[in-house]
């Protein structure tokens, strides 16, 4: 019986060896390097760190998303919590002078690319337009460019409404 124990303990240390060798190795998805995990993890805490309050009026409506004025911080009063879009009618100003802090929330300030917008239930999509304007929290996405008139280009900062989607647009920014 003695000379069974030693066996016994080695059995049981190989199987528990065996039991996590494949969650170690197979963390990541399929399809996917160690490492990629490892940048998204990277860059999901840039975004929560970099997140901005985006509160300003719309300037354009594009098909991937809308182009803000943002600087607007008269839009975050108690009035307009838990809306995301207000009229064009509601009275708003731009802050003069308004300098952006680097700590998660602050107001975003200047002209900014907007996506993955909310979505009421039922999955319609909203109906933006020019002048309205827009309370939202926003990931850094990396950039956008567009054209404003004729064959003028503007880039701006581009920021996600969703988190996932921050991530994925960086990836796929760096990838390029």
């Amino acid at each position: 019986m003695r000379s069974q124990i030693p066996l016994l303990f080695a059995a049981l240390a190989i199987g528990v060896l065996i039991c996590q060798a494949p969650a170690q190795t197979n963390s990541a998805s399929p399809g996917t390097k160690p490492a990629d995990g490892v940048r998204a993890e990277q860059i999901r805490t840039e975004c929560v760190a970099g997140r901005r309050m985006i509160c300003g009026r719309v300037l354009k409506v594009l098909p991937e998303g809308l182009v803000v004025e943002s600087g607007y911080t008269n839009l975050l009063r108690k009035e307009f919590e838990g809306a995301w879009l207000l009229p064009g009618t509601a009275v708003a100003s731009r802050e003069p002078g308004l300098v952006e802090n680097k700590q998660p929330d602050s107001p975003c300030a200047g002209n900014v690319f907007v996506t993955d917008l909310p979505r009421p239930r039922g999955g319609t999509k909203v109906k933006v337009k020019p002048y309205e304007y827009v309370v939202l929290r926003g990931y850094p996405a990396g950039s956008f460019t567009y054209s404003s008139v004729g064959s003028i280009q503007h880039t701006v900062r581009r920021f996600s409404v969703g988190l996932e989607t921050a991530v994925n647009l960086r990836l796929q920014q760096n990838a390029d």
